[in-house]
């Protein structure tokens, strides 16, 4: 079998020091962090930054400063910027992490809007959805496919077929947000996908285990991070990013998946060798 492509996110946009004190703000934090996961195996690093107090920042120039000071300690990562952003933020400005030097290798590209609770809606029409691939495929930048259902597959399949996007092509599936988190609706997912896809999967908070270790055992890639669970087992913190990339490599070796180094990597998701 293929081997695992392990991705952390590190801080996401939403979680805080209140709900674990080991969350990361700050440049020195977010680059802990990154080199925890990244020693632990991770062999890409999903990237959100926040201003030191925990505010939710797509900042150009703290995106630079935070990606420049991971690749001092982890030369070889594959860094991510999201371009989520947070909720209510513009185009504009969720676009803004793709703007660093040298451009991003990799970053997420939202497939579609979805409810994220009470009143907070992710909107991503159409029309974003297009412009975020025309914008990738000018700079050279592989889209993550950030997909929360099975219509966001449907979606991201349509702005394909109009030549926005790079093959293959490389899913997400975030799972537990708009679409629940059972074995179920993963090989739904997966069932879903066209040939020669990639794909990556996570399950937030309780369902992120189980569905860590159905996504190994069915091939594809996992995400594992603060972003979307704060626990390493019930009651249980963690202490670090890599903690929960650990238990990741626990998984996989038990599942007989071997663990893919950034180069490894790059070359599973159809990426060019990383410049130096």
């Amino acid at each position: 079998m293929e081997k695992l492509i392990i991705s952390s996110c590190i801080c996401g946009a939403e979680v805080t020091k209140e709900q674990n004190p080991n969350v990361p703000y700050t440049v020195e934090e977010i680059v802990r962090e990154a080199k925890s996961a990244y020693d632990a195996g991770a062999a890409v690093i999903h990237l959100h930054v926040r201003w030191d107090d925990g505010t939710p920042t797509q900042s150009t120039e703290r995106f630079q400063e935070c990606v420049d000071a991971i690749r001092e300690v982890c030369p070889d990562v594959i860094i991510q910027p999201s371009t989520g952003g947070a909720v209510g933020m513009t185009d504009l400005e969720r676009l803004a992490s793709t703007d660093i030097v040298p451009t991003p290798e990799f970053a997420t590209l939202d497939c579609g809007t979805c409810n994220f609770g009470g009143d907070e809606i992710f909107v991503n029409t159409d029309t974003t959805i297009e412009n975020f691939a025309k914008i990738m495929k000018e700079r050279g930048i592989k889209p993550e496919l950030e997909v929360f259902d099975k219509g966001m597959i449907d979606t991201a399949l349509k702005v394909d077929k109009k030549g926005l996007l790079v093959h293959p092509l490389h899913f997400d599936f975030v799972l537990g947000v708009q679409m629940t988190a059972t074995i179920r609706d993963l090989v739904f997912m997966v069932g879903s996908l066209p040939p020669g896809a990639t794909w990556t999967a996570t399950g937030l908070g309780k369902n992120a285990w189980a569905i860590a270790a159905a996504t190994i055992a069915m091939g594809g890639h996992v995400r594992v991070g603060f972003e979307d669970h704060l626990y390493i087992e019930k009651g249980v913190l963690a202490e670090s990013n890599g903690q929960l990339v650990e238990k990741a490599v626990k998984l996989a070796k038990l599942l007989g998946r071997p663990i893919a180094n950034p180069t490894e990597a790059r070359e599973i998701l159809g990426m060019p060798p990383l410049k130096k």
